[in-house]
C-alpha cells in the first residue's frame, strides 16, 4: 500500500498577496485515495473515506492513532465534494493522525439542504467512529474520545455537531449527553449563521441551506447556528485568515467572544496574510497552525 510522503518543512510556500501561487489549487491537486471507503447509511451520499497514518509497522511502533472526523466545506452545495480534501486528510495521516472525512447530502441535490444535511452529519458522526474503530482493526485507533473538525461550512458542522446535546429534547438530533468528541477545529468556520444570510455570505448559502433566512424560519435557525447553542462545554479551536474574504476572520472573533463568555475553552489563531484556503492546504505556511490545533485536541485536556 502506497503513503504519502511528509512535505519537508523548507517546501512549504506562503500564500502571500501578490504572489504567483493560487490558493485554490488546493481543490484539485492530487492526493493518494483512501485506504478504505465506509458506509454510514444507505443513501449514495452516506459515504466516508478512511486514511490510516503510515504503515502497519509504524503504527505498532507509535501506538494508537488519535482519529479526526473532518467535515469538508463548499457552502454546504453539492459542486463540492469530500475529494477537494483528500491533500488535507493525506497529509494529516502522514503526521500520524488517522482521518475519516465523510459525505453527505448538500444543496443541489435531493434530500441536501435541510433538514437532510443535518440528518447525515448527525448520523455520521455518531456511526464513523466505531465504523473506523472497526476498519482500522486491533490497536489502529485510540479509542474514543475524537476531534472533530471541518472548514468553511464544514466548520459550521462540525460546531453544530458538538453542539447538538444543548438541542430541545423533542429534536431528533439531540444527544442526551455532550458530544463524545474530544474537541472542535474549525478552519476559517462559519461560526454563525445567521451572520452568514445576514452578510449574504457565498452567494446566499445560508438561505439555500435553511430554505430561506432567519426571520422566516426561526426555530429552523435556532435549531441549526452554533452559534445559538453555546457553550458547548468542550475544547474548541479556531484557526482563521485575517484576509479571509469568503468567511470573514470576524464571525471566528466573535464566536470566540462569546463562547468564552459563557465559559468555553476556545482559542483563535488568526493568521496574518493568510485567505479562506491556506488552513485546508499542507503546502502553505498555515500548515503549523492546523496542526498544532489538532494535536491539541488529540492531548488529552489537563
Amino acid at each position: 500500500m502506497t503513503r504519502a510522503n511528509v512535505v519537508p518543512a523548507e517546501t512549504i510556500i506562503s500564500l502571500t498577496p501578490g504572489g504567483n501561487t493560487d490558493p485554490t489549487a488546493v481543490l484539485t491537486r492530487p492526493a493518494r485515495p483512501p485506504d478504505v471507503t465506509l458506509r454510514y447509511g444507505p443513501g449514495r451520499e452516506h459515504v466516508a473515506d478512511l486514511r490510516l497514518p503510515q504503515s502497519q509497522a509504524a503504527r505498532e511502533a507509535t501506538g494508537p492513532a488519535p482519529l479526526v472526523l473532518f467535515l469538508h466545506g463548499g457552502f454546504w452545495r453539492a459542486r463540492y465534494d469530500r475529494r477537494h480534501t483528500w491533500p488535507l486528510a493525506a497529509a494529516l495521516a502522514a503526521a500520524g493522525f488517522a482521518v475519516c472525512t465523510p459525505e453527505f447530502r448538500r444543496v443541489g441535490q435531493p434530500g441536501g439542504g435541510w433538514p437532510g444535511t443535518f440528518d447525515d452529519v448527525a448520523a455520521a458522526v455518531d456511526a464513523l467512529p466505531d465504523l473506523a474503530l472497526a476498519a482500522a482493526g486491533p490497536g489502529g485507533l485510540a479509542p474514543r474520545p475524537f476531534a472533530l473538525a471541518g472548514h468553511s461550512a464544514g466548520g459550521h458542522l462540525a460546531l453544530w455537531a458538538a453542539a447538538r446535546h444543548r438541542l430541545p429534547r423533542d429534536s431528533r438530533w439531540c444527544t442526551p449527553s455532550p458530544s463524545p468528541c474530544g474537541g472542535v477545529v474549525g478552519l476559517a468556520a462559519v461560526c454563525d449563521l445567521a451572520a452568514c444570510h445576514a452578510a449574504g455570505l457565498g452567494d446566499g448559502a445560508a438561505d439555500a441551506l435553511m430554505g430561506g433566512g432567519p426571520g422566516r424560519y426561526r426555530d429552523r435557525y435556532a435549531l441549526a447556528d452554533p452559534a445559538a447553542l453555546l457553550p458547548l462545554g468542550i475544547r474548541v479551536r479556531l484557526v482563521h485568515g485575517s484576509r479571509d474574504e469568503a468567511v470573514p476572520c470576524a464571525m471566528s472573533r466573535d464566536y470566540a467572544a462569546r463562547a468564552a463568555g459563557r465559559g468555553d475553552d476556545v482559542l483563535l489563531d488568526e493568521l496574518a496574510e493568510c485567505g479562506h484556503y491556506e488552513p485546508i492546504d499542507p503546502l502553505t505556511a498555515a500548515w503549523p497552525s492546523v496542526l498544532a490545533a489538532l494535536r491539541a485536541i488529540a492531548e488529552p485536556p489537563g
